[in-house]
């Protein structure tokens, strides 16, 4: 079986898997390679994590004897999952969801660690995955006088998509006007290999669009690389690094564009912060983030990364609402308590196609608006 991507797609099919009973297994497994380096270590990450899981099912109450029998059905499906893959796959974490009723069994490769975790429930645990969509809203592309590559990922990953090569004359020292003319030939192959790659990095752009572009190489082909590229291309300029453009990894590559990706993560906080505070079009602290949720009117759900609150859910619709609230306003049903509201919140703002923010690196101010809040459509 091969192992998903935590990608929008895959969070919207999982967001919609609801069942009347919780008859959903998810499993988060760390295999953090500062922690977990051998094959051993890593078999042993599995097999706690499957002890974990064995003790939630035999502790769960209220589960009648059929469910019982397909939950662990969809455990042994998640046990055999994990044995297999674990063999063939090196990433930091996975999460696997099962339910035997849905024929649902899928397995995510993860970008960075995470905690363990086991969950049964009516729906998949997906909270965790949100911070870790694959949408690859970054493009660098790395120019030299003669070389181009195009790299594409997100600040946990790039990988390389194109390469472009044109031959380009070496320098001559003859001297005289036969050197200033050869410089003349020289400098145009060069202005014509920059040419040509911003025209492949045009094409590729329209063929997958990118939100951030950020340029590489010595200061001079940058520069001047950057001066041939579209307006399309050019609006998307968020910084420059200086990086060997023939022999850096993708690894190196993410590593000196680190700061270019936290800049503007950063000023991305500042502007939805600054929405937030608008008024109508943006509301924060629970309560007041649950009812336009609930209405399928939240444009983008912004969360502090650690926030996490009690609430009620209704088992019928799906509506969601603050503790202590006992019928739903929607159908009349009885409401359940729900430990934590923060993860049904996500699931249901990823139904209604909503951008789901975990702040970072402006938790503080968030966490003075209550820890929650919401960027509205309408």
């Amino acid at each position: 079986m091969q192992l998903a991507t935590p990608d929008e797609e895959l969070l919207r099919r999982l967001a919609e898997t609801r069942l009347e009973r919780p008859l959903v297994l998810s499993l988060y497994l760390n295999l953090d390679p500062s922690e977990f380096a051998t094959p051993p270590a890593r078999a042993t990450a599995v097999r706690s994590l499957l002890d974990s899981a064995e003790r939630a099912l035999r502790e769960r109450e209220g589960l009648e004897h059929d469910d019982r029998v397909q939950l662990q059905a969809g455990l042994e499906q998640a046990r055999s999952l994990l044995t297999r893959e674990l063999d063939a796959d090196a990433s930091p974490a996975l999460a696997v969801f099962a339910c035997e009723p849905e024929n649902l069994l899928e397995a995510v490769a993860l970008p960075r660690p995470v905690q363990n975790r086991v969950t049964i429930d009516r729906s998949p645990l997906i909270g965790p995955l949100t911070g870790m969509a694959h949408r690859e809203r970054w493009c660098v592309v790395l120019v030299s006088r003669q070389d181009a590559r195009v790299l594409r990922g997100s600040p946990d990953g790039l990988r390389e998509v194109e390469k472009v090569h044109d031959p380009v004359h070496g320098q001559h020292d003859q001297g005289g006007w036969s050197q200033a003319r050869y410089q003349r030939s020289v400098d145009k192959e060069v202005a014509d290999h920059l040419k040509h790659a911003a025209e492949r990095l045009l094409r590729h752009f329209k063929r997958q669009p990118f939100e951030r572009l950020v340029v590489g190489g010595p200061r001079e082909v940058a520069a001047e690389f950057e001066g041939k590229l579209h307006g399309y291309l050019g609006d998307r300029l968020a910084g420059r690094i200086e990086v060997d453009v023939e022999t850096s990894t993708p690894e190196q590559v993410l590593a000196a564009s680190r700061e270019c990706f936290e800049a503007h993560e950063e000023q991305r906080e500042d502007q939805v912060l600054e929405r937030l505070d608008e008024g109508a079009r943006g509301v924060a602290g629970l309560e007041n983030v649950l009812r336009p949720l609930n209405e399928r009117r939240v444009e983008a759900l912004l969360l502090d990364e650690a926030f996490s609150a009690s609430g009620t859910l209704c088992p019928r619709c799906g509506w969601l609402g603050p503790e202590g609230e006992e019928r739903c306003p929607a159908d009349g049903a009885q409401l359940e308590a729900c430990d934590d509201v923060a993860e049904k919140a996500i699931e249901l703002a990823i139904q209604q196609s909503a951008e789901v923010l975990r702040l970072r690196r402006r938790r503080e101010q968030l966490g003075e608006r209550g820890g929650v809040g919401a960027l509205l459509r309408f």
